[in-house]
């Protein structure tokens, strides 16, 4: 009797596993083919509010975002402080720690680039779609 359960759950659990092969390529067709993206259309209100309040916004972000990665030691979060505790657990002799905040830096040295190429967006639909003050 109790050899039949084994078998039958060794049966249940190859059954399942069929059935994963089976699904993951269906899964992952259906996520390589991107579906239509309908244009987003605002009204006028919704058009001025855009441009009034999460333009600016946004701007003063990356702005503020880019200030603390390119600032001093002294600046949490920014790539002279990880580089400086870098040197600190190293000079500790923790060398594990200071490669991971080694690549934390060059990670973050590489957002400078993202962070502008989003500001050149916010400007470009900025200039495009919103209308100075009068």
């Amino acid at each position: 009797m109790r050899g039949t359960t084994w078998t039958r759950l060794a049966l249940a659990g190859c059954g399942s596993a069929a059935c994963l092969l089976v699904a993951a390529p269906l899964a992952s067709a259906q996520t390589t083919s991107p579906a239509p993206v309908a244009p987003i259309t605002l009204s006028p209100e919704e058009s001025q509010q855009v441009c009034s309040d999460w333009v600016p916004k946004l701007q003063k972000k990356a702005d503020n975002l880019k200030a603390r990665i390119t600032g001093g030691a002294e600046i949490t979060g920014s790539v002279a402080n990880l580089k400086a505790r870098a040197a600190d657990q190293r000079a500790k002799g923790h060398t594990q720690r200071a490669d991971q905040l080694d690549q934390r830096a060059t990670k973050r040295q590489g957002r400078i680039g993202e962070i502008d190429a989003a500001k050149q967006k916010l400007d470009a639909f900025a200039s495009a779609h919103c209308k100075p003050a009068k």
